[in-house]
């Protein structure tokens, strides 16, 4: 995923599901390259890069 569209995904009215290893994930902040996203199973938050996540469509 990129910079732009994670941006408009937490900047979106409606749910979008996003994966990360497979695992579903809440956008909580983007940077440069990577975000903060929390595992919706797990509550974790993490720091993992941009280029890792899955946009489900």
């Amino acid at each position: 995923m990129d910079n732009k569209r994670a941006r408009q995904i937490m900047e979106s009215h409606g749910v979008i599901q996003v994966l990360y290893e497979g695992a579903p994930v809440w956008l909580e902040s983007v940077r440069e390259g990577s975000a903060e996203v929390t595992n919706l199973q797990t509550k974790a938050r993490l720091e993992v890069p941009l280029s890792r996540l899955e946009e489900c469509t």
